[in-house]
């Protein structure tokens, strides 16, 4: 089935994702995870509350009890998660994606993420089979509980703003509504665009990644100058944030990932922090300045999670905009990035771009994706065979040459999940050097 996905399940709606193919889901979770207790959360899309039914009644059937949180972001799920003590949780959400998706992030205890590398082909082996468990001699029960307040409080404990901020926040009118809770009765206030729940997403796509999204909030600030410190968009499930400086300027993520490492560390000297193998250098060279342990992850949150509990790892950022926090279960939370993006701009006497300025050293491709004929994986091993004698490569998450010490550049090939594309992150120490390693690397990929 085509919505069982490398990290969540996910679908459109009454197609291939119905309330008989949830239920089906629960029970398939429950047999897995092996849960007695689950906390069961959903987003503010018109086909999520039948969706939680279904899920509910899935897990009812086989014994299971819900801690139903109502409407939440994916943030505050994960929270719910381990605070409330339970076997796991699932987010029912489609995240970013357009209206007519929906679908669900599951968790084991603690928010350890069930990716497709551990456990969702199981459980949709489970769904294709028919193995669904028995139904139980004593059904589950529903509990709801309200955990806002509680996450809005663990939240605003991670402020330590030495004067209040004026931020601009665009809700896209998803789940970072929640997540704006944690700054009330704050030195963060903010103006808010698309600060009501609508699961049609009627003003734009809740997407900080695609930079058309926020055009809203940069004419928010360039036409309100002086008025914001800066300006923060969330995504549907507000698992992910993007962020744009007074000026309205899009802030790269990698110096997002840079700016929150140099906040937590310090208080946390000698603490792991974690970028993802296609960031800046610049983020490795930040986490290393500030006193941290730098250390690159794989990309997927699956994956990046496991690192960080594996190394006791402080905080993790990600390209896409993750933010991950020990703090939060080793888990995003887009509100806890955005504190800690405030705290470093009100201990300074300088503008976020200007803070942002000195971390632009460095010349980046972007992503470059390039659709291969034949089997992407052979492209991955003849770069692995031309750039061994000349580099160290490694193959972290795809191939990687670091040839930044002897000739100043670097790269990260990579295959997608679900296309036949093959994807190309490279930076260099100028800009001509990149142009030249980058059509370079382009030449031998389009083959």
């Amino acid at each position: 089935m085509g919505i069982f996905k490398a990290y969540d399940i996910r679908g459109i709606y009454g197609k291939d994702l119905t309330e008989e193919v949830f239920y089906k889901i629960a029970r398939a979770y429950a047999k897995f995870a092996q849960v007695k207790k689950v906390v069961v959360a959903r987003d503010c899309r018109s086909h999520s509350e039948p969706l939680f039914a279904a899920f509910a009644k899935g897990l009812n059937d086989v014994g299971v009890d819900v801690i139903d949180i109502g409407l939440a972001s994916t943030p505050m799920s994960y929270f719910a998660n381990g605070t409330l003590k339970a076997d796991g949780s699932v987010m029912i959400t489609a995240s970013h994606n357009t209206k007519e998706w929906n679908g669900c992030k599951l968790c084991r205890a603690n928010a350890v993420p069930i990716s497709g590398a551990t456990g969702i082909k199981e459980i949709e082996r489970f769904v294709e089979t028919g193995d669904l468990g028995e139904d139980a001699a004593v059904k589950g029960t529903i509990t709801k509980v309200d955990v806002l307040p509680d996450y809005a409080a663990h939240v605003k404990a991670f402020a330590h703003l030495a004067r209040p901020l004026h931020i601009a926040c665009d809700f896209a009118n998803g789940m970072g509504i929640c997540e704006s809770a944690s700054f009330k009765d704050s030195d963060i206030t903010y103006d808010g665009l698309y600060e009501n729940f609508d699961g049609e997403f009627p003003n734009h796509e809740a997407n900080p990644l695609n930079v058309k999204t926020l055009e809203d909030l940069q004419k928010l600030i360039r036409e309100n100058p002086g008025k914001y410190a800066f300006g923060v968009a969330f995504d549907g499930d507000a698992d992910r944030a993007g962020f744009v400086d007074e000026k309205g300027n899009v802030i790269p993520m990698d110096f997002v990932t840079s700016l929150i490492s140099k906040d937590l560390l310090e208080t946390n000297k000698g603490a792991a922090c974690f970028y993802d193998l296609r960031s800046s250098k610049v983020a490795e060279e930040t986490i290393a300045s500030s006193g941290g342990k730098p250390m690159m992850s794989r990309v997927g949150h699956s994956f990046i999670k496991a690192q960080m509990r594996e190394n006791d790892a402080i905080f993790a950022g990600e390209l896409s905009g993750h933010y991950y926090f020990k703090a939060n279960f080793t888990a995003e939370s887009s509100s806890m990035a955005t504190y800690a993006l405030a705290n470093i701009v009100s201990k300074s006497d300088k503008p976020l771009s200007e803070l942002v300025e000195p971390l632009k050293k460095y010349s980046q491709s972007g992503e470059i994706n390039t659709e291969v004929e034949g089997d992407p994986a052979d492209v991955l091993a003849k770069i692995k065979e031309l750039y061994s004698s000349k580099a160290n490569v490694f193959e972290l998450d795809g191939v990687s040459v670091d040839a930044w010490d002897a000739e100043g550049w670097w790269c990260n090939v990579r295959m997608s999940n679900t296309e036949p594309l093959v994807r190309l992150n490279l930076e260099a120490k100028t800009p001509e050097l990149m142009k030249t390693k980058r059509d370079e690397l382009l030449a031998i990929i389009r083959g």
